[in-house]
C-alpha cells in the first residue's frame, strides 16, 4: 500500500512523495488569537493532528508548524476596547488555545511561530518582492502585484478575470488593480506598529505564512492545509507570494478540511451561532469532541447539532468502555508470557489492522477506519465472553490490547494509560470504602458511594471474583 493525499491543487489523489525520504514539513494554518477558539477552529487541529499522528506511526519524522496570528485589524479593536495591549491579548489566547487542544487530545506542533517574533523577516520578504517587482509601495502601504503572477488562481481555480467579475473589491485607488492585495499596512494612530523601508507600519494577513513557513521549513513543503475557507484568497495569496519569490511550488500537496454548519446553517458571527470549544470541553468528553470530528471523512460538510454530539459520546464511550475493560482484565490476569495468542485471533486482528491501515492509507479516511475499531470492539466483547476457559485468555486480551493502541496512537479516541490510571485508582478506592462500609453494617455510606459512582458513569457487578466495576 501507498499513501495517497487528495491535493487540492490538482483536484485529485496523488502517491505522497516527501522531499526527503524519511521526513515530512508540514504547515497548518492557525488561529487568529483574539478570542477562545470555535469548532469551525477545532476541526483543522483534530484533522492535521490525526494526519501528523498517522505519517509518524508509518515512520515519517514529522516537522509540524501551526503559525499564531497574533497582529491583526481584530486584535487591535480588542486593544482598543479593553485598554489591553495587543501582545497581552495575544497571550492570553494563545494559552486558551493550547488549554483547548491539550483538552481536545491534539498533541502541540513542533513550532507555534508568532507573528509579533518575526515581523523583521516578514519586512524582508517583502522588501524583497518589491525589489523583483512583484510589489510596490503605494501611501506607505505595500501591496502584491496580481498581475505579475500568471498562475494566480490556480489554488483556487480561478483566473484573474474570474475573480473579477466574481468578487466583490471595493475600489482603492492606491492599488494599481482591484485585485492585489495588502503586504504592508500603515499604521493608523494608536495602532501597533514596527518601522519599516515604507515608514510605520505592520503585516498583511497573507505574508506572515508565507515568511514563517519559509523560516522553519524552507522554500517548499510537502504538505500545507487548513481549512476550506482559507483556499481562497489566503492560500491563493500565499502561493503568489512565495512563488513569485523563490521560483519554487510553496507545497507539493495542498490539503483542506471542509465546514462545518451549526444545525444545518453556516456557522457565522452574525448568526451568533459559533460553539466555543471550551464550552464544549464542559459538557463532553475529549473523546466524544474527536470521535464526533473523525466519523466523518475531513473533506466532507460536517454539521454539529447536540443530537450528533450524544450519538458521537455514545459511539465513543462504546471504544473507550471495551479498552477500559480490557486493561481491568488484564491487571489481574495470569503471566502469558510463555504463551502465544490464538492464531484464529491473531488473523482477525491481522485483518483488522489492515483494513485500518488500508483507510488511513487511502487519503486518511478516519470514517472508514473507525469501522475497523468497531470490529475490533466486537472482537473483544467475543473474547471476552469466553472468560478464563481459554488458556491462552491472557495472551489473547494482551494481543487485543495492543491492537488498539496501534490505532489508538493515530486516532486518539482513548484516554492515554497515565491519565486513566489516576482515575482507576481513586475508583478503586471508593469501591474498597464501600466494601469495608458494608462490612461494617454502614449502609448509608455504602448507599453514598454507590450513587457517587453511579452518577459518573461507574456499573459496579458482584462476580465470583469480587466486585467488578465498567463504566456505562
Amino acid at each position: 500500500m501507498t499513501l495517497q493525499i487528495y491535493n487540492t491543487m490538482t483536484r485529485r489523489k496523488e502517491t505522497f512523495v516527501p522531499i526527503h525520504p524519511d521526513k515530512v514539513n508540514m504547515y497548518v494554518c492557525g488561529p487568529t488569537v483574539y478570542d477562545y477558539i470555535h469548532i469551525g477552529n477545532a476541526r483543522p487541529q483534530i484533522v492535521f493532528d490525526v494526519v501528523r499522528r498517522y505519517l509518524e506511526q508509518i515512520g515519517y519524522e514529522v516537522n509540524y508548524v501551526v503559525n499564531f496570528t497574533d497582529v491583526d485589524d481584530r486584535l487591535i479593536r480588542k486593544s482598543m476596547e479593553t485598554g489591553d495591549p495587543v501582545p497581552v491579548i495575544a497571550e492570553k489566547f494563545i494559552q486558551a488555545f493550547y488549554e483547548d487542544i491539550d483538552g481536545i487530545g491534539v498533541r502541540r506542533a513542533t513550532h507555534n511561530p508568532r507573528v509579533l517574533d518575526h515581523v523583521e523577516e516578514i519586512i524582508a520578504f517583502i522588501a524583497n518582492l518589491v525589489e523583483e517587482g512583484f510589489a510596490y509601495e503605494s501611501g506607505k502601504d505595500v501591496y502584491f502585484r496580481t498581475n505579475r503572477f500568471a498562475e494566480y488562481g490556480k489554488l483556487s481555480h480561478q483566473n484573474l478575470e474570474e475573480l473579477q467579475h466574481g468578487i466583490r473589491v471595493e475600489v482603492d485607488e492606491r492599488k494599481e488593480n482591484p485585485e492585489d492585495f495588502v503586504l504592508w499596512k500603515a499604521a493608523k494612530p494608536g495602532e501597533i506598529s514596527w518601522p519599516s523601508p515604507w515608514g510605520e507600519g505592520r503585516p498583511g494577513w497573507h505574508i506572515e505564512c508565507s515568511a514563517m513557513a519559509r523560516k522553519f521549513l524552507g522554500d517548499t513543503l510537502d504538505i500545507h492545509g487548513g481549512g476550506q475557507d482559507l483556499q481562497f484568497p489566503h492560500h491563493e495569496c500565499e502561493v503568489a507570494q512565495s512563488e513569485s519569490l523563490t521560483g519554487k511550488p510553496l507545497a507539493n500537496i495542498w490539503m483542506h478540511n471542509g465546514y462545518i454548519h451549526i444545525n444545518n446553517e453556516k456557522m457565522s458571527k452574525s448568526l451568533g451561532n459559533g460553539v466555543i470549544v471550551k464550552e464544549l470541553r464542559a459538557r463532553y468528553k475529549m473523546e466524544a469532541i474527536r470521535y464526533f470530528i473523525l466519523a466523518t471523512h475531513y473533506r466532507n460538510p460536517l454539521n454539529f447539532s447536540e443530537e450528533a454530539m450524544m450519538q458521537a459520546e455514545k459511539s465513543a464511550g462504546r471504544i473507550v468502555n471495551a479498552v477500559q475493560n480490557l486493561r481491568h482484565l488484564l491487571k489481574s490476569a495470569e503471566d502469558a508470557a510463555e504463551r502465544e495468542p490464538d492464531e484464529a485471533l491473531q488473523q482477525k486482528l491481522a485483518d483488522i489492522l489492515d483494513t485500518f491501515d488500508a483507510k488511513m492509507q487511502d487519503d486518511f479516511n478516519t470514517a472508514d477506519a473507525i469501522t475497523a475499531v468497531f470490529d475490533w470492539v466486537n472482537l473483544v466483547n467475543s473474547t471476552m465472553q469466553q472468560g478464563s476457559q481459554d488458556d491462552r485468555q491472557t495472551a489473547n486480551l494482551q494481543a487485543l490490547l495492543d491492537a488498539i493502541e496501534a490505532m489508538n496512537n493515530v486516532l486518539g479516541l482513548v484516554p492515554e494509560q497515565e491519565e486513566e490510571d489516576l482515575l482507576d485508582e481513586e475508583i478503586n478506592r471508593l469501591i474498597q470504602e464501600r466494601t469495608d462500609a458494608r462490612k461494617a453494617k454502614n449502609w448509608a455510606r455504602a448507599d453514598e458511594i454507590r450513587d457517587m459512582l453511579t452518577a459518573q458513569g461507574i456499573i459496579l457487578e458482584d462476580t465470583p471474583q469480587g466486585i467488578r466495576w465498567r463504566r456505562k
